[in-house]
């Protein structure tokens, strides 16, 4: 069974800045994988991630499908969450994170009551602690850009904290929904080191670590203290690893696995023709070959065009994808109230070659690191194929493992490397990704125009404000060519006779909602 979140813009049905689903379309798998009904209780699901903990320590796991999301989940639990249908926030062990003020100060609320697995409180002071944390570059999170938006935090009560941060930013719940800051663990815990803390990690998730084999299995039981009982319904999750896609797949089909995590093309269309439940996120935007602009080569738009003109994405999508990506022009679907007809990228191999030649006439010819993630690997080779064909160019490749993506993303120490932008609404992402203000712009650039349509767009408040907007960033990132467009992005949770299975944020399942049919 296929259940896909369609982005449509149906008035009545969608807020008015949201773009998102109103209903889901499903059809049925041929082996009947798809669970229904009321929950069942018990059972160990057994889940298959790209990615292997570096260690325990939230700060350090990353908060994406294709990262450790459904670990940090069932340890941590969440503050909040996106409704998988409109996006819209949903709180969990919050009750409220709002603000008065166009998004320069927020009020977080919590629940009264909730407490760690150890059994002290989880409470503003906690939550403090954990977010004053992530700010610091020498932690190594692939968070700290989302924490440092915060300039200073105060408790106010054992279920308050007030929030300040150093620009307006009122959307920045999603913010907090798509990070690190989502997961508070124990501070009595962390301040005992990392490997006491990886030993026993605390936080008030539905799950705690039985057992944790590095390059094995991570075992997870019951946390039967969670404070939304009858929830977990599980009693526990077995946790392994493999960066190979087909082998993801394999495990389900083959009944050795009931969910896995998958963003790979081509393994999504193996998952869907042997009938298993897949449920995925379409989107606006995707994944991008980002080039760093903060250094050379690429610090010169005139290299940035040339590999942009260079590029066949549409080969790209033969050669790694075997052609089952969803390739696109533009930032926006068709269905998007915001979609114009502005491509962000062209294929010229004769325009491309000329440039090349142009940029080593002046002594500027150009060669650059695509730095690759293990999942990134076959499209760096790719790209390296391609640019292979032409004079002047040189492409180099160097594997980095998901655990370094902090270290990587955080020092920009990179010339090309793969990056996602994705969204149901275009803010909070298109301004993380590109904005010269955010911390988290993995491209560098800055350009005022930029800027200040991507403020336009977050501050409109009609469809027709926010589309001329982003007609304006459609156009400057065509002209400015910071980042490619390689397809949109494939975000799927795959699984056999599992019920329960809801997607947050960038498409990860909550494992409090999971089920195993009997």
């Amino acid at each position: 069974m296929v259940r896909n979140r369609v982005l449509t813009a149906v008035a009545g049905c969608c807020a008015a800045l949201l773009l998102a689903a109103c209903e889901s379309e499903s059809t049925a798998g041929s082996d009947g994988s798809a669970a229904s009904g009321s929950p069942v209780a018990g059972g160990t699901l057994r889940a298959v991630e790209i990615s292997e903990p570096r260690n325990l320590d939230p700060a350090l796991l990353q908060n994406t499908l294709q990262g450790t999301a459904l670990l940090g989940n069932a340890l941590y639990g969440n503050l909040m969450v996106s409704d998988e249908k409109t996006g819209a926030l949903q709180y969990r062990m919050a009750t409220d994170f709002s603000t008065k003020d166009g998004g320069k100060t927020f009020t977080l609320k919590l629940k009264d009551g909730l407490k760690f697995s150890d059994g002290t409180a989880l409470d503003a002071a906690a939550v403090k602690y954990n977010w004053d944390r992530l700010k610091d570059p020498k932690l190594g999170s692939d968070s700290q850009p989302y924490a440092s938006v915060v300039k200073s935090t105060k408790v106010v009560d054992a279920t308050t904290l007030e929030v300040t941060l150093t620009m307006a930013t009122p959307l920045y719940g999603e913010q907090v929904v798509l990070s690190a800051m989502n997961w508070i663990a124990s501070p009595a815990a962390l301040k005992k080191g990392e490997s006491s803390f990886d030993a026993h990690p605390v936080g008030a998730g539905p799950f705690t670590l039985k057992s944790w084999t590095r390059g094995g299995a991570l075992d997870l039981v019951k946390n039967t203290s969670y404070y939304d009982a009858p929830k977990p319904y599980l009693d526990g999750i077995t946790l392994t690893t493999s960066t190979d896609p087909q082998q993801r797949v394999n495990s389900l089909t083959s009944g050795g696995a009931d969910l896995g995590v998958e963003t790979d093309w081509e393994a999504v269309a193996k998952a869907k023709a042997a009938g298993l439940t897949v449920e995925t996120v379409p989107s606006g935007g995707g994944r991008f070959l980002t080039l760093n602009t903060l250094r050379a080569p690429f610090k010169d738009v005139k290299a940035r065009q040339a590999v942009s003109e260079a590029i066949d994405t549409d080969a790209l999508n033969a050669a790694v994808y075997e052609g089952k990506a969803e390739t696109a022009s533009g930032l926006f679907p068709k269905a998007s109230p915001y979609y114009n007809d502005v491509a962000l990228h062209t294929y010229n191999k004769q325009a491309a070659q000329k440039l090349f030649d142009e940029l080593a006439a002046d002594g500027k010819p150009v060669s650059f690191t695509f730095t690759a993630f293990p999942t990134d690997k076959a499209l760096a080779e790719a790209v390296q194929a391609q640019l292979s064909a032409y004079d002047n160019v040189t492409v180099k490749i160097q594997t980095v493992d998901w655990s370094e993506s902090g270290k990587v993303f955080g020092q920009k120490q990179y010339d090309m490397l793969l990056s996602t932008a994705f969204f149901l609404d275009p803010e909070p992402a298109l301004s993380s990704a590109f904005s010269g203000k955010s911390p988290r712009n993995a491209t560098g650039i800055a350009d005022p125009q930029l800027d200040a349509a991507l403020a336009k767009g977050s501050s409109a408040t009609t469809d027709e404000e926010r589309a001329a907007a982003y007609r304006t960033v459609s156009e400057r990132l065509a002209a400015l060519d910071p980042a490619i467009l390689v397809a949109r992005t494939a975000q799927a949770t795959v699984t056999k006779k599992v019920g329960g299975v809801v997607l947050d944020g960038s498409g990860s399942p909550l494992p409090a909602d999971l089920w195993l049919a009997k």
